[in-house]
């Protein structure tokens, strides 16, 4: 059964058009759904606002935006990050020495577990979680490490009009006890008391460009509020399965000094743990949001 098309076609459409060219950077599209190449800059130089705005265009049109051949410091990760709003500081994972918000990405032959190998949202237990992610990927596998990314505007928009108005109003917690205890001890980092859980929509409204996306998922969600729990259980299987259908996704290859920056309000994303026993190391930034409404 194709659970995605009706009569008239695909219940989910493809990305704004672009409303105007853009004049200080290159836009090269990776599907029709999500995803696009940034060019024609370079992050180790400060940015005119004429490229900062034209970079936050990007981001709302293609939702994950990527740039590669990026040799940037810390410190140059950082201001960029702080372009687009003040930084989120990571709950648990560790992070650069004198550098909260510089989280530390790593995974090697010593790893029991890599960064982002399930479908879920940055820090979605959070009352206001981030707004956006920054991934600078200095060290690559030879192969491998592939990062996929999903738009939860398509999987919205891909819902029969009787489960949008079943999921019209309803909460979900998302609980970060059980994604984060214990989970970077690895790298040294020490359990907190407690760790962030939050009460948040099922449905979100961007607050930039206004659409509606789909926001539960495996990494945090835990159960939907007010429903019986053997109800919430199953609905949120159904919505899981849903959200990572492979025509909501683009993939992206990473080389050594590319970038990755996504929305975490309209994206999910799952990073592919298919290279050890080689090294995929960097930094991310994230930059801080608002409570989803």
């Amino acid at each position: 059964m194709n659970v995605l098309r009706g009569n008239q076609g695909p219940r989910y459409r493809h990305a704004p058009e672009a409303s105007a060219p853009y004049d200080s950077i290159t836009v090269d599209r990776l599907t029709p759904i999500i995803g696009a190449e940034i060019g024609g800059v370079d992050l180790s130089e400060p940015l005119g606002n004429r490229a900062r705005d034209e970079i936050q265009r990007a981001l709302a049109e293609h939702l994950v935006i990527f740039f590669r051949d990026q040799d940037i410091t810390p410190a140059q990760h950082l201001a960029f990050g702080r372009l687009f709003g003040e930084l989120h500081v990571h709950p648990a994972a560790p992070h650069a020495p004198g550098e909260p918000e510089l989280m530390i990405i790593h995974a090697d032959a010593n790893s029991p577990r890599a960064n982002g190998e399930g479908w879920h949202t940055d820090v979605s237990c959070d009352e206001a979680p981030p707004m956006g992610s920054i991934l600078h990927i200095r060290t690559c596998p030879p192969t491998g490490g592939d990062t996929l990314f999903a738009s939860m505007y398509a999987a919205y928009e891909a819902l029969s009009d009787r489960m949008k108005a079943y999921l019209e109003g309803l909460t979900a917690i998302h609980d970060g006890e059980p994604v984060y205890r214990g989970t970077y001890a690895n790298l040294g980092a020490a359990d907190k008391p407690v760790y962030p859980r939050a009460e948040h929509p099922v449905v979100r409204t961007h607050p930039v460009t206004g659409r509606r996306a789909l926001y539960v998922n495996r990494g945090f969600t835990t159960r939907i509020v007010g429903i019986p729990a053997d109800e919430s259980e199953a609905i949120l299987g159904y919505l899981y399965e849903h959200a990572e259908n492979p025509l909501f996704q683009c993939r992206f290859r990473w080389r050594a000094n590319s970038i990755a920056f996504w929305d975490n309000r309209c994206v999910q994303h799952r990073a592919m743990w298919d290279y050890w026993p080689q090294t995929r190391s960097g930094h991310r930034v994230t930059v801080q949001g608002e409570r989803p409404l």
